[in-house]
């Protein structure tokens, strides 16, 4: 392919910004962008046809942490850092929900909820003991106690009686949603190139070089914000998590609301209607799942199926109607990495599976480096 000059001189001629990556993060920063320098060129490069990790492939969850993810959290993390992320990922909800709008998001607060298998006894007493000592912690944050012990309303199967109830949790349409921030952002003037894929760069003369497969110019600035490949860039303190997910067809009756989180949240399920959307099981496989192949596995999808007729929707014979996954960014830490490479390269990655409640929050925080 060449290009004419209408094309180089349009799109890429005296590009002052140029972000890599066109999912939340990466369409945020660019407004933000936009904001602090209204006469900039902005220019974000996707190399799918769509956003290619997880931005439109995710499973709709405005969430912040489980209980049993918060208390795992607390082992690893100190309980300063637990609650920062915790405060970025709600500031980041809200931030998308203002940016967007609760009607582009189809923005339904049904509350959360954790399930606890059986077999999961310690970590269901576990989770129940500390109920309030991580209610104390989150107060401050939330104004109101976040989690709540109730009865499981909802007939599930091989399950513990209690289940731990978060008001605070949502669910959204990710097709909307990105669908509303990409045109968002067109119409702030921002230019967005699809099928684009970095091949690579370098820095010179006070700019960087941008390389792609049949054309290569400069930028002032450049923006990686592609969170599950970017392992390279990050000495690999990023690494893909793969989530395979699957929707049933309409169920008639359906009377699950909300969304709801199981077996430390390595599976989560939801209503899309009348539908449920179940996802997870990487935990089956951590090694396989370390990838950055959108595929799915037999292995994997037999356990997703095995969930839903045994403890969603046991006795009724329901179809699946689609099955997917999507690249989430994960590390040793949970903390984003929002930094500096070089004197004119950046980077906004590892959401660590919460890119619908931080990555907004992310894109901002690494528009407001520059």
């Amino acid at each position: 392919m060449t290009y004419s000059f209408w094309e180089l001189k349009n799109w890429f001629t005296h590009v002052d910004y140029t972000i890599v990556g066109s999912g939340i993060v990466g369409l945020h920063c660019a407004l933000r962008l936009r904001e602090r320098f209204p006469q900039a060129k902005i220019l974000v490069l996707e190399r799918g046809i769509l956003p290619q990790g997880a931005s439109t492939k995710n499973a709709g969850f405005a969430c912040f942490g489980s209980i049993s993810e918060v208390i795992d959290d607390l082992k690893t993390h100190s309980e300063e850092d637990v609650i920062q992320l915790i405060q970025k990922r709600w500031e980041g909800l809200q931030l998308l929900r203002k940016n967007i709008g609760d009607t582009a998001l189809d923005f339904k607060p049904h509350g959360g909820y954790e399930l606890f298998l059986k077999e999961d006894e310690s970590l269901y007493h576990e989770c129940l003991q500390k109920i309030p000592f991580v209610n104390d912690l989150l107060k401050p944050l939330f104004k109101s106690d976040v989690f709540a012990r109730e009865m499981d309303r909802f007939d599930f199967k091989g399950i513990h009686e209690y289940v731990v109830f978060n008001p605070f949790e949502a669910q959204i349409d990710t097709g909307n949603m990105m669908q509303a921030l990409l045109q968002k952002t067109a119409a702030a003037g921002i230019l967005i190139l699809n099928q684009m894929e970095v091949k690579n760069h370098y820095e010179s003369n006070n700019q960087v070089q941008v390389e792609l497969e049949q054309l290569s110019f400069s930028t002032q600035k450049l923006l990686f914000t592609t969170n599950g490949f970017a392992g390279g860039l990050t000495q690999n303190a990023v690494r893909p998590a793969r989530a395979q997910v699957l929707i049933t067809e309409p169920i008639l009756d359906l009377d699950i609301r909300g969304t709801f989180h199981l077996d430390r949240g390595y599976y989560y399920f939801r209503n899309f209607e009348n539908r449920i959307l179940l996802g997870g099981g990487r935990n089956l496989d951590f090694e396989g799942e370390t990838t950055t192949k959108l595929e799915i596995t037999e292995k994997i999808q037999n356990r997703l199926d095995q969930l839903l007729k045994e403890i969603i929707l046991p006795g009724k014979e329901v179809n699946v109607t689609h099955r997917w996954s999507g690249i989430m960014g994960i590390g040793n830490s949970k903390k984003p990495i929002v930094e500096r490479l070089s004197e004119h390269t950046y980077c906004g990655v590892r959401m660590g599976g919460m890119g619908i409640a931080i990555g907004s929050f992310v894109g901002k925080e690494l528009a407001d480096l520059i």
